[in-house]
Order: C-alpha cells, then structure tokens, then sequence
C-alpha cells in the first residue's frame, strides 16, 4: 500500500475494532469497507458485497426521509462529507439487503489525511427507535 492510503487503512482498521456501524468510502466515493456491526444493519456481510460506487451504495438501501420519500443520493450524509468535505448528519429509513426497513441515525465526516490530502469519508451510524 502507498504512503497516501495508510490513514485509510488505520481507518478501516479502527472500524473493525469498534462496536459502532462504520461505513468508509474513498475520495471517489467507492466503498471501501463496513464493519461487522454495520453488517446486522446493512442486512448483507461486507465479503458478499463487496467494493461498490457511490451510485449503487447510494441507492441499494433504499434511503427514505421521515415521510417516506426517497432520498437522491446528494442528500446522503457520507455523500455530502464527501462531496463539500464537512460533517453531515441526518435520520432516515434504509431497507436492508435482508429486506428489513430500518431507521437509522448517521453521522459522516471528511478523512483528510497529513499534509491535508483528501482520502474520502466515514460514517458511523446506529439504529433508532421509529
């Protein structure tokens, strides 16, 4: 691995230690890893998933707003840490890979490395009462 991934790893490596969903993109927005507990909620392991595009990972769940409406993928928290590199959150419905619908709470931030090099983002996110 280079000498610009190395937050990246540390990042993904933190994740899988954490008991908190964790979801990492790189800066072109292709999914680079989900954690074990993202997995219960995501509804699928990460090893049958799999690297995807922001296009795919941005729709596959299905997000929905409170009222049930569907969500563009611009209106993300990963993609809007992402795109305008600063903190977002918001609550919203996913529906599973397993089918189950699931209001989550989602909280995504920049990775910006030393040197300020730009490496993508991170969300952390957690289920939530309806």
């Amino acid at each position: 691995m280079s000498q610009q991934e190395v937050e990246v790893i540390l990042a993904r490596q933190l994740a899988d230690y954490l008991a908190l969903p964790v979801f990492i993109v790189d800066q072109g927005g292709n999914l680079l890893f989900y954690n074990e507990p993202a997995e219960l909620i995501l509804g699928h392991r990460y090893d049958e998933t799999g690297p995807m595009p922001a296009q795919e990972w941005g729709t596959i769940f299905e997000p929905t707003d409170e009222a049930g409406q569907p969500l563009r993928v611009g209106e993300l928290p990963l993609t809007i840490a992402l795109v305008e590199r600063k903190p977002a959150y918001r609550v919203f419905w996913i529906r599973g890979l397993d089918g189950v619908k699931r209001r989550i709470e989602v909280t995504a931030f920049p990775l910006i490395g030393q040197a300020d090099r730009y490496l993508g983002a991170m969300a952390l996110f957690w289920e939530t009462p309806a």
